[in-house]
């Protein structure tokens, strides 16, 4: 069959097996076919891959698929050549091929065998590829996520610029742009960069109506995940987080819990990585926990929800992120954990670069900030970003999002809307909005003091509340239409036509209370101590199991804290364990001592459950794990072998200290470990038995009054020994 003659719909039907297009897709395919630019701004899932695709595979000679990381590309030679008999359709020349690997794709492209190649833009550069590319056919090149090229993009390559000069030197074909995340300033920036103004713009709309968009405080943002993972066994998610740190934190705790889940990022070896997204693939893993790297180009249509730990460094990461979700139309979860903390910690990773870098760096978390505190319907607000007008009421998808489900107060805001667009005025629309919420609060900053904003009319005049109610404020005025921000000058505020008839009509305008984050706690802790679990205590069960490990302690003739410690009987009265998996769970309470002293306990609880008619949140449970869970084997496995304390220590890259603290733990919560032949070079029987006795009546959790006691006997090292070797006898 000769395909060069078929309708983009019968191509479609032969190559694909698809009957009809999505969207604009026809329209795109058949302005490739005639030889014209196009510019495709699509979202996530919206088909844009089969714009280029397509017409590669109707037309003579090799389409150029510029395409910025190495798995993306893999990604999308493995789904071309499913669809076809023979690899050499499409292939991938980069850095990862062997010399023999890459001899094969130009014999296969000079053949007329390949209808796409996928290079990286640095493969695109170097001479002795542009010379091949020079002697054969190319049919078109097509640039995908374009958004690369602009410095105002969310992930700029400078490499991305040099392609328009590169093509130029190749042969004389049309270009295809294709991006999911363009905000207005970005479009024109590709356009110039590629030279393609006169390119027919194909936009669909930003609006994934099946997607519900939530942003929460970050507070006890990990147990909130695991518990939503729990919730979804058995569906697909992604976690995102900006170090890799937190990956490997965030993927133990979910593995711990019973969730399959793997970490994915940057540190891991490309064999690995690959692996990970086969498994995620393939759904022998449920849940990833990537930083941003994870996603670009991958096609799994059944991502029920995409939670961001950490809040990115732009609305068109967000956007292009949370597309991962629901891409088969079906739900689609996307929850953001949000604080001041981790903003300020992202401006902090802007400085030291260059001076505009830092201004685009530092606009771009702006609008994260106003997106994450915003009141309005958060799907209004992103279709406002990239462009798009919305009705929030009667528009797809008007529901699905938490500000709308639980929608603020809203006020009549018209002398508040007026004063602003009266201060911007004044000021001659030459500044943005820090400037002008400070001269309404009175703040005396280096700016304000530097542009007289001091002596201006509008000082103090808005005192009476704070920046971020202004800032609230004039976030909703930019949607309403009535500002604008100036982009190239990095956010100056001006006033619309609709603002300006505002200044002259004042009418009533309905604005929503904005929600406050400034006082959440981002520090967010799996270390399992009550300040952190989220529960209040029940302080009647709390005395009754204090009760109860007294009369335990005096049949044991021991001290209380050897039976459990505080910490342990604070979380039982907090989250009312009723089994030894859920007796586990608690600080401070190994295998061991749940076996030789938890009955009780538990019994004890179960009761009072039924008496006093409690229904436990048990979903709050949630098994920590601490960053050194894993020096906890070693360090057992090393005192079995009677290896010495300061090689342990060598070995793990602790202290002598930190291992010693690490035993304690190990004892306190019911393992055995045998130190004697390390005590018994110190400490004799006759000493140990006046510790001993001593500890027997102690009842003192830490080693205070044992120091004071006998800190002019023996050493603290000895005496903490001591202790370990007590709690292992009688504790354990």
């Amino acid at each position: 069959m000769n395909t060069t003659e078929l309708t983009p719909s019968k191509a479609l039907k032969h190559f694909f097996g698809f009957d009809e297009f999505k969207g604009e897709q026809e329209q795109v395919v058949e302005c490739v076919l005639g030889g014209n630019d196009a510019f495709v701004i699509m979202p996530t899932g919206g088909g844009k891959s089969m714009c280029y695709q397509l017409p590669a595979l109707m037309m003579e000679g090799t389409a150029i698929v510029v395409s910025p990381l190495i798995a993306l590309m893999k990604n999308q030679v493995d789904a071309i050549r499913g669809h076809h008999e023979a690899d050499s359709i499409a292939h991938f020349l980069n850095s990862s091929l062997s010399k023999a690997e890459a001899t094969q794709v130009r014999e296969d492209v000079s053949t007329g065998l390949t209808k796409l190649l996928y290079v990286a833009p640095e493969s695109l550069t170097k001479e002795d590829n542009i010379n091949f590319l020079r002697s054969v056919r190319i049919s078109f090149v097509a640039v995908d996520e374009a958004h690369c090229i602009s410095e105002w993009g969310h992930d700029f390559r400078p490499e991305y610029r040099r392609i328009r000069k590169i093509v130029n030197q190749i042969a004389e074909v049309p270009i295809i742009a294709l991006t999911a995340t363009a905000t207005p300033k970005v479009q024109t920036d590709i356009q110039k960069n590629l030279g393609m103004k006169d390119a027919r713009l194909f936009k669909a709309s930003f609006n994934r109506e099946n997607l519900f968009y939530e942003v929460r405080p970050k507070k006890d943002a990990l147990k909130q995940i695991v518990r939503h993972a729990k919730q979804q066994v058995g569906k697909s998610g992604i976690i995102y987080c900006l170090s890799r740190k937190k990956v490997e934190e965030i993927s133990e705790v979910l593995r711990v819990n019973g969730v399959k889940a793997l970490g994915y990022h940057a540190g891991m070896d490309a064999q690995q990585r690959s692996r990970i997204q086969d498994q995620f693939l393939m759904q022998d893993v449920d849940v990833i926990v990537a930083t941003i790297a994870f996603g670009m180009g991958i096609d799994k249509p059944d991502v029920r929800y995409v939670i961001h730990y950490d809040m990115p460094k732009s609305l068109e990461s967000y956007y292009q992120e949370t597309g991962r979700a629901g891409r088969d139309g079906g739900e689609g979860h996307c929850i953001a954990f949000y604080s001041h903390r981790d903003i300020e910690k992202l401006e902090k990773f802007l400085q030291g670069k260059p001076l505009a870098e830092q201004e685009i760096g530092a606009q771009l978390l702006q609008e994260v900030m106003a997106y994450a505190e915003t009141s309005m319907s958060r799907r209004k607000f992103l279709l406002h970003y990239f462009g798009e007008s919305y009705d929030e009421v009667n528009g797809p998808g008007a529901m699905n999002c938490d500000n709308m489900t639980n929608p603020p107060k809203m006020r009549d805001g018209q002398e508040e809307v007026h004063l602003i667009l009266s201060a911007v005025f004044e000021h001659q629309q030459q500044f943005r909005a820090p400037f002008i919420t400070g001269v309404l609060c009175g703040v005396e900053n280096r700016e304000i003091q530097d542009y007289k904003g001091t002596s201006s009319s509008f000082w103090r005049r808005g005192a009476d509340k704070d920046q971020r109610h202004w800032n609230g404020i004039i976030r909703q005025m930019l949607v309403f239409d009535l500002l604008k921000k100036e982009v190239e000058s990095f956010g100056t505020l001006k006033i619309t036509e609709e603002g300006m008839e505002f200044l002259s009509n004042p009418r009533p305008v309905m604005i929503a209370e904005e929600r406050d984050y400034s006082d959440v706690d981002a520090i967010d802790s799996m270390s399992q101590t009550r300040s952190n679990q989220g529960g209040a205590t029940d302080e009647k069960l709390r005395n009754m199991l204090n009760s109860l490990r007294k009369e335990v302690a005096d049949d044991e003739e021991l001290p209380p804290y050897v039976i459990f410690q505080d910490v342990s009987l604070d979380e039982m009265a907090i989250h009312y364990p009723i089994n030894e998996e859920e007796l586990l769970r608690i600080s401070g309470v190994g295998s061991g001592k749940a076996k030789k002293y938890g009955a009780p306990f538990l019994e004890l609880i179960a009761e009072y459950i039924e008496e006093e008619g409690i229904e436990r949140a048990s979903d709050l449970l949630v098994r920590s794990t601490s960053s050194r869970s894993s020096s906890k084997v070693h360090i057992i496995q090393r005192i079995d072998r009677q290896i010495e304390l300061a090689d342990i220590a060598h070995d793990l890259n602790l202290s002598r200290e930190e291992v010693l603290g690490e035993i304690e733990n190990i004892v306190a919560a019911g393992t055995k470990v045998n130190l004697d032949y390390i005590i018994s070079k110190s400490l004799d029987e006759e000493s140990l038995d006046e510790l001993f006795d001593f500890l027997k009546e102690c009842e003192d959790e830490g080693m205070e009054e044992l120091i004071a006691e006998w800190n002019d006997v023996y050493s603290e090292e000895e005496l903490r020994m001591a202790r370990i070797k007590f709690l292992s006898e009688f504790a354990n």
